[in-house]
């Protein structure tokens, strides 16, 4: 008799198929997680070197099966160890849909999104589990996956917030310039159709003193702030008088100049529509998109002669009523007007200004003491797409000792973080040659940029507020100048900063550009040395020449409305002198 072989632990096994990945031995790693997944079923990391071989292999479809089979098991792991319980998330689809809104609530994501689906499966079909479903997906970087979760829940529901979900999906996805403005027009076709111009009180003289109206939820905590506050600090009082329309009530006591607020989130469309009319605006901003919380069936009732949209959404909102959408040069494209129903109005080198929140702390490159390059990017997950993970898998492999940040609040979700490490892995990347770290507060956030040597911009959804926070704090930034005009909005950021070599034109420039400038620490600290100054004279940190810029843009828009105008004569315009913060209910 021979004696039996002895039998190798799980742990030897899965490290010895990983090990074969890593190595780009696909036929043996296959054949390995393949056995581990037949012995071991419950094991989720076999299950993911399993999805990372089918990804290599350019089997996409069976790829996305094993990775979301990976993802039940490892969430069902994790849960087991807490209060939820699994058994009953499968035959009761509210207390599931309780439970993954939980696990939302807490940033975790991909944890949420397998509830959610438990909940979808036995019978919790609401329009909120569809959407909460959706947004989980969405956090994760699965936009085809929850498009289609929001279409069914436009489908079931026939209102224009439900509707509205779907539209910022489209940004990662493939093709999805085209395929939002498309949806933008399908929306605004039902929800915010096209009306005749009405007969307005304005006086249409555009020498006199203009009266700007901005809409957003809020002024004051959203990402909009570092953007909008400028502008309102600079307008001119002798010039313009200015109206901000958000959900509540806003401090507005540090403004200066004084200008009123009015609160309008109680307010249906039709009332905020008289309370703006009221106000006889000359011209209407809408600072908030299709985002949460937006506006754009009130501006579809036409509240004002000129409607602008600008800022917190660079694509179109397929919405008529709104004249214009305001764009930097930088990002011009043949063909881009015809993805915007609004006229595209360019703004030259900038588009808005920004405001740091704080002077950061220059630190010198890390690569200095460490020894080697940490790249990093801060940005949503739902922009870390394939052709993202591939051009930053190219740069670790061709930087063997380099590690990769990667930071946001749902990275604390274990199984967030193992799936994009998958996803990784299927290129050759190690895993833990990965950071994750997850939220930091004021000080704390300022203080992470002191470990990246090198913040990677995603494609084809670049940053706009991380990468400019980046620059703020000193950190070099590379960004991929996309086939369209969204993928190119880091080209103002770069080229204000006087850093024009960080912006690459193709993949290959963009992975070729990475390694040479962390190659060694002298050229990176001479690069490092050159980002601070370069960010300090940006044009988007001349906060007067925007606004003044922003002010003329404004009075040319409302001159060329007067010029369409019958000479009609209008009532006399008298602006009441506001008090430094006035607030109607």
């Amino acid at each position: 008799m021979t004696a039996e072989q002895p039998v190798m632990p799980l742990g030897v096994r899965l490290f010895h198929a990983q090990a074969a990945l890593l190595d780009g031995d696909l036929e043996r790693a296959t054949a390995k997680f393949l056995r581990l997944v037949a012995d071991a079923p419950a094991m989720h990391q076999a299950r993911y070197g399993l999805a990372s071989i089918l990804l290599a292999a350019g089997e996409r479809e069976e790829a996305v099966k094993a990775l979301d089979a990976a993802r039940i098991v490892h969430a069902a792991e994790i849960l087991r160890a807490t209060d939820i319980d699994l058994l009953r998330c499968q035959r009761d689809g509210p207390y599931a849909a309780q439970m993954a809104d939980r696990l939302y609530g807490a940033s975790l994501v991909a944890l949420a999104g397998v509830i959610y689906g438990l909940a979808v499966n036995a019978g919790g079909v609401s329009i909120s589990n569809l959407l909460g479903y959706g947004l989980s997906l969405h956090h994760q970087g699965r936009a085809e996956e929850a498009i289609e979760l929001f279409h069914t829940a436009a489908s079931k529901a026939d209102h224009a917030g439900v509707a509205e979900f779907q539209l910022p999906a489209h940004f990662a996805a493939e093709n999805g310039v085209e395929r939002h403005a498309a949806e933008a027009r399908r929306w605004a076709e039902r929800y915010a159709p096209g009306r005749p111009e009405p007969a307005f009180a304005n006086r249409p003289d555009p020498n006199r003193r203009l009266r700007i109206g901005y809409v957003c939820p809020s002024f004051v905590n959203n990402q909009a702030r570092q953007f909008v506050t400028p502008l309102l600090e600079n307008h001119d009082p002798e010039t313009v008088e200015v109206f901000l329309y958000p959900q509540g009530e806003e401090n507005c006591a540090t403004q200066v100049p004084p200008m009123v607020v009015r609160p309008i989130g109680k307010l249906p469309d039709p009332d905020a529509l008289e309370l703006i009319r009221r106000d006889r605006i000359d011209v209407l901003v809408d600072c908030w998109g299709h985002n949460a919380g937006g506006r754009l069936t009130l501006f579809a009732l036409r509240p004002a002669p000129v409607q602008v949209t600008w800022l917190n959404y660079m694509q179109t909102t397929g919405v008529a009523g709104i004249d214009y959408t305001l764009h930097s040069d930088t990002v011009d494209q043949p063909g881009m007007q015809d993805l915007f129903v609004e006229k595209i109005w360019r703004m030259g080198a900038t588009s808005a200004a920004f405001r740091p929140d704080r002077s950061p702390s220059l630190a010198p490159t890390p690569m200095a003491r460490n020894g080697y390059p940490t790249f990093g990017s801060f940005n949503h997950p739902s922009k870390l797409t394939a052709a993202t993970i591939a051009l930053w898998s190219r740069i670790l492999m061709r930087s063997p000792k380099a590690r990769l940040v990667l930071k946001y609040r749902y990275f604390a979700d274990p199984v967030l973080r193992a799936a994009i490490a998958a996803q990784f892995a299927a290129h050759g990347v190690d895993p833990l040659r990965l950071d994750f770290r997850g939220h930091s507060d004021a000080d704390a956030y300022a203080a992470e940029f002191d470990h990246i040597d090198l913040a990677l911009d995603p494609t084809p959804a670049p940053g706009g507020t991380t990468s400019l926070e980046a620059l703020a704090h000193g950190v070099p930034v590379l960004t991929l100048a996309g086939d369209t005009y969204y993928a190119r909005i880091g080209i103002e950021l770069l080229a204000g900063a006087r850093l024009p070599e960080l912006i690459a034109y193709s993949p290959d420039d963009y992975v070729d550009t990475a390694v040479a400038v962390t190659a060694e620490a002298g050229r990176l600290q001479a690069l490092r040395d050159r980002v601070a100054p370069g960010f300090a004279a940006a044009p988007y940190r001349d906060e007067t020449a925007i606004t003044r810029r922003f002010e003329a843009s404004y009075r040319e828009m409302f001159r060329i409305w007067c010029d369409t105008q019958a000479a009609n004569p209008a009532p006399d315009d008298r602006p009441s002198e506001p008090a430094l913060c006035e607030i109607d209910q």
